[in-house]
């Protein structure tokens, strides 16, 4: 196998990975969770730097983007076969 043929095989696998409902949803809760921790930060956040999270923006954003994936993770969406999209169709 050429190596060009390996580069358009992996970058189809890539593109189908991306298209997966799952990872679609996993990346949309990280970017909603980014946005709530950018959001707290605003709202809440400690002026006075004694609190490690929320007195630094980055931090807040890093802690929200991942607490916003492991709630998105924790949902798992199961993709229809072919048989099954076929059937739901028939009836």
């Amino acid at each position: 196998m050429s190596d060009s043929q390996n580069n358009i095989d992996t970058v189809t696998k890539l593109k189908k990975r991306l298209s997966s409902r799952n990872t679609q949803k996993n990346i949309a809760g990280l970017i909603l969770g980014a946005l709530g921790g950018f959001i707290y930060y605003r709202l809440v956040g400690c002026n006075s730097g004694g609190c490690a999270i929320t007195s630094n923006p980055t931090m807040s954003i890093l802690w929200g983007a991942a607490m916003g994936y492991l709630l998105a993770d924790v949902f798992k969406i199961r993709e229809k076969t072919k048989a099954e999209d076929t059937a739901e169709k028939n009836s």
